[in-house]
């Protein structure tokens, strides 16, 4: 018998999925080309589910429901509330984008994105291995429609179908991974898997064997180099307002994804896992930050700065166990840091894109660097909202990035173990290179001369929404503490249960 509790755990869960149908039927009866009927419906529909997660993670409540298949934890409510308000986001900036390109005829745009963010639920508050790869495939299922929404463009097309087989290959990855788990600890509970593990009555070769897979699965959610490939393709082939739908509020549902499964399971093998991560990271910082240089296209570089971005986020998930010892104040500390990094990532993303797909009109994308050329001239608040996401990206202060860094390097310091310091400084390095090909759009949009005489334009609630989007990125970053608090809090109170 399921008792109250479950159906407690999952209120915004079952709130998202019948809102998702009741969508999907009144969209039959729209007949507005902008979908205005479906596009309302549909952010009322989020602005509650995020109010909702947001009373869930404020209260610091944590229980699990249904046979320990789901926990609503601080953590989980938080990324839960976060991935809503980003997917809002996305839906204002990109409503425009998408009507002039005729990809409203239908709502697929509003129901897709919603049963991929029902998909992101699942995953961030799984606490069994299947609930983890149902809430994947469903919000990859959703993914790859997306990508190939416009179905009479060819780029989009082929995109949908690298990012299909290749998605695929990785979930491949990480479900043998978790089967060779299954296989050795006999259970799909994330918890009892830990009991196993850190019984030591296990193999440890075997664990190994299936710890390979599974970070692999995870590398190629999180973009990491060598399971990159699919990034810079789908980001430059997708139309833009997907690009922002996959690059957005997903890399909030893989950081927790990871946490789930390394941390409240794997635990025991941190010493393994870490090593994993630590090759991911330095090669991701790597190629990311080399590859972006050589780029013309501007979705691409931004795709190229994601592989980098997200090897702070694993040298955060790195820098929690030092020498197989849990120290919760070292735990708390770099795990908070790497869920600090990824939610400040995605809001800096948040605004970047949008000015692409402000800047974009009907029959033009607006995604090459020289098509920013002169823009200060042509708007100076949206050229100041770009170059401050830029700028943010690049790791100066007093930005949010700038915090976002510091706070992953000061948690790779306190470990004091020679290796981690030297990674610290290797990631320093690798930022220093970043930073030019982030400056090199600075410079085109201050210091060129424009190519174009078109005034920009754009509805007043996007105008209102990247205002905000791109004040946070500077006032998160004068004023960090607040989030900072948030994302310790959350990763205790998580850890703790």
């Amino acid at each position: 018998m399921i008792d109250n509790i479950s159906w407690l755990a999952i209120y915004p869960e079952i709130l998202l999925l019948v809102m998702a149908c009741v969508i999907a039927l009144v969209d039959l009866g729209v007949s507005s080309s902008r979908r205005t009927g479906t596009y309302v419906l549909t952010m009322l529909t989020l602005a509650v589910v995020a109010v909702l997660q947001g009373m869930y993670a404020s209260s610091g409540n944590t229980f699990y429901a249904f046979s320990n298949m789901v926990v609503s934890d601080s953590m989980g409510n938080w990324l839960k509330c976060f991935s809503t308000i980003a997917l809002m986001v996305t839906l204002v900036y990109g409503r425009p984008y998408a009507a002039d390109r005729a990809m409203l005829r239908g709502g697929e745009l509003f129901t897709l994105s919603l049963f991929s963010l029902l998909g992101m639920f699942i995953m961030i508050g799984a606490n069994n291995f299947l609930m983890i790869y149902l809430g994947l495939e469903l919000m990859a299922l959703s993914s790859y429609a997306l990508v190939a929404l416009r179905r009479d463009d060819a780029t989009a097309s082929e995109a949908a179908m690298k990012y299909f087989v290749l998605s695929a290959m990785a979930s491949g990855f990480l479900l043998y991974g978790l089967s060779m788990m299954y296989g050795a600890t006999g259970s799909l509970d994330i918890g009892e898997v830990f009991k196993a593990i850190n019984s030591g009555q296990i193999r440890h070769q075997v664990l190994v064997f299936g710890l390979v897979f599974i970070v692999s699965g995870l590398a190629f959610k999180l973009g990491a180099v060598p399971f990159h490939m699919w990034i810079p393709d789908v980001y430059q082939g997708a139309p833009t307002v997907v690009t922002l739908l996959i690059g957005g509020a997903p890399k909030l549902a893989g950081f927790a994804m990871t946490m789930r499964l390394l941390v409240d399971g794997l635990l025991p093998l941190a010493i393994d896992w870490q090593q994993m991560l630590a090759v991911l990271a330095i090669g991701s910082l790597l190629v990311g930050n080399v590859a972006a240089i050589a780029q013309t296209n501007l979705k691409r570089m931004l795709a190229y700065s994601t592989i980098s971005q997200m090897a702070f986020v694993l040298l955060g998930l790195m820098s929690g166990v030092i020498n197989g010892n849990v120290d919760p104040t070292t735990v708390s500390g770099a795990y908070s840091s790497a869920m600090f990094y990824v939610i400040t990532y995605v809001l800096t993303t948040l605004a970047a894109f949008g000015v692409i797909l402000l800047l974009a009109r009907e029959g033009f994308e607006s995604e090459e660097i020289s098509d920013m050329a002169g823009l200060n001239q042509r708007s100076p608040l949206y050229a100041g909202v770009l170059a401050v996401c830029l700028f943010s990206m690049a790791g100066i202060p007093p930005l949010v990035g700038f915090y976002a860094k510091l706070s992953v390097l000061q948690a790779l310091m306190a470990s004091g173990q020679a290796a981690y310091i030297g990674l610290a400084v290797f990631a320093v390095v690798m930022s220093l290179i970043g930073a030019f090909y982030y400056l090199r759009v600075v410079k085109v949009m201050y210091f060129d001369a424009p190519t174009t005489t078109i005034k920009v334009s754009a509805p007043l609630e996007v105008r209102v929404v990247l205002t905000i989007n791109g004040a946070l990125v500077l006032g998160l970053g004068l004023l960090p503490g607040g989030l900072m608090a948030l994302c310790a809090d959350a990763i205790v109170r998580s850890l703790a249960s």
